[in-house]
């Protein structure tokens, strides 16, 4: 567990369950045709933390839509933004915090992470990430891997990490599915799943599915990944129709029985599970979109996709996120053509989503300065990018992406008051998140030790139990 020494960092856990049943007045038919392929049978347990309100005075605030207000003030209260620009006023209980000389953003949002699934220390007992036993494996769910006293998260926090979606790793063509978590110490993975996230749906594109399954009786090609990735959706397609009492069972294998695997592949045919995929090449990217149009559902995220600027017009024209690294390239063939401007040509189309992403336990505690190298790039390459239009990568276009934009990502009254407060502009070298609020309350400070967290893991480290270390 997550725990900050103060008393104010306890989690209050609500247990929550739900159930689903079918009476035998109920005709089978009816109850079909009602289900939801996404009932929760392991709900968010998630309460904010209360607080007072919060009024955070005379910073230079980047309220993530591509505003910059100087001289500006937010104002926090009873876990929502409340107001943002020059003299806000606030209640007399409200707790006021010298912006003078920094700068205020939304929390970073990363939408390619495996904390708690590859927690450290990394060891083979704690590599939960990859259900390498199938190449389609999406009855598998990242949450139930997720191992919150993971201390990779405080670590997130001290740079900035608000939200976070972990996924399952990359070996299978299908991985399954992956969880959006609130950055809050818990014992629990339900009291920090964000309530109300849809889930994400991890694929894999080219090299990674070959290199795992091409030695275990495939797929051995980028025909076969193809292929495999085709028939798991007409599966999919199949048991839809038969779970609704109209269609064939073309195999066999899955007549009137409930299938997790088809549950998920389902639940994204109809909408409800966002598709993150894998993938670096332009072409397979390309091929991966027609898939989706093949099978009626919708790409929300390519991700590292360092060859996107070959196809920036038409991820803008579909409305699909490209979530990039600022330079990684060339560690393997897929990552060849690699460009350093790739992420501000991605950028430029009307209506594009670039993000900048970690899939890193170290670069997510530092996204901040991974979207100020692509700004530098750009500026060598004579595209000027200014702080609050570059911030949009980490906070509004990243919510966007996890389908959490309507709750979180930008500074706007109504929205979860998920905020950061830097010492400084958060794309220099020297910039350090000072201060965190997740729903408004004080998660972390820099300057004082009772709002640091630390894992239950590291805290235990060297003491002996039982006897036994």
């Amino acid at each position: 567990m997550l725990k900050p020494v103060a008393a104010a960092f306890a989690v209050v856990l609500i247990a929550g369950c739900t159930t689903t049943g079918q009476t035998r007045e109920t005709p089978p038919s009816a109850a079909a045709a009602r289900q939801s392929f996404t009932d929760d049978p392991y709900p968010s347990t998630y309460r904010a933390i209360a607080s007072a309100p919060v009024l955070i005075q005379h910073a230079t605030v980047l309220d993530g839509t591509g505003r910059r207000l100087d001289d500006a003030d937010v104002l926090l209260r009873d876990g929502k933004v409340v107001a943002v620009g020059n003299d806000v006023q606030a209640p007399a209980d409200a707790v006021r915090v010298d912006g003078t000389g920094k700068w205020v953003t939304p929390g970073v949002i990363d939408v390619h992470s495996h904390l708690g699934v590859y927690p450290s220390p990394g060891m083979k007992a704690h590599a939960d990430g990859n259900e390498a036993t199938s190449p389609v494996t999406p009855n598998v769910w990242a949450e139930h891997s997720v191992w919150p006293q993971d201390p990779g998260f405080a670590a997130a926090l001290a740079g900035g990490i608000t939200s976070l979606q972990v996924l399952p790793g990359s070996a299978n063509l299908i991985g399954g599915r992956g969880v959006t978590l609130k950055n809050v110490p818990a014992t629990t993975y339900q009291a920090m799943k964000f309530p109300g996230a849809p889930w994400g749906l991890k694929m894999a594109c080219g090299e990674n599915p070959k290199r795992v399954y091409g030695q275990k009786g495939g797929p051995s090609t980028r025909m076969a990944n193809v292929a495999g990735y085709r028939a798991a959706f007409i599966d999919a397609a199949e048991y839809m129709k038969k779970r609704k009492g109209n269609g064939a069972d073309s195999n066999k294998d899955s007549g009137g029985k409930r299938d997790l695997k088809l549950d998920t592949l389902a639940g994204v045919i109809d909408g409800d599970i966002r598709v993150h995929i894998h993938c670096y090449r332009a072409d397979e990217m390309a091929t991966m979109l027609d898939l989706a149009k093949e099978f009626g559902f919708k790409v929300a995220a390519f991700h590292h996709g360092v060859e996107a600027y070959k196809l920036a017009d038409r991820l803008a024209g579909e409305g699909v996120c490209a979530a990039l690294w600022a330079d990684w390239w060339g560690f393997k063939m897929e990552a060849f053509d690699g460009i350093q401007e790739n992420l501000a040509l991605v950028d430029r189309p009307a209506n594009s989503c670039a993000i900048v992403h970690s899939d890193s336990e170290e670069g997510i505690q530092r996204l901040n300065q991974e979207a100020a190298k692509v700004m530098a790039h750009a500026k060598l390459a004579g595209i000027d990018i200014a702080p609050e239009h570059a911030i949009q990568w980490l906070t509004q276009n990243a919510a966007k992406a996890l389908g959490i934009l309507d709750r979180t990502g930008t500074l706007e009254p109504g929205k979860m008051a998920d905020v950061v407060l830097w010492n400084g502009n958060p794309f220099s070298v020297y910039a350090q998140a000072e201060q965190v609020y997740i729903d408004g309350a004080r998660v972390y400070d820099r300057h004082d030790p009772t709002h640091q967290p630390r894992s239950d893991f590291l805290l235990g480290q060297g003491t002996v139990m039982g006897g036994v270390r």
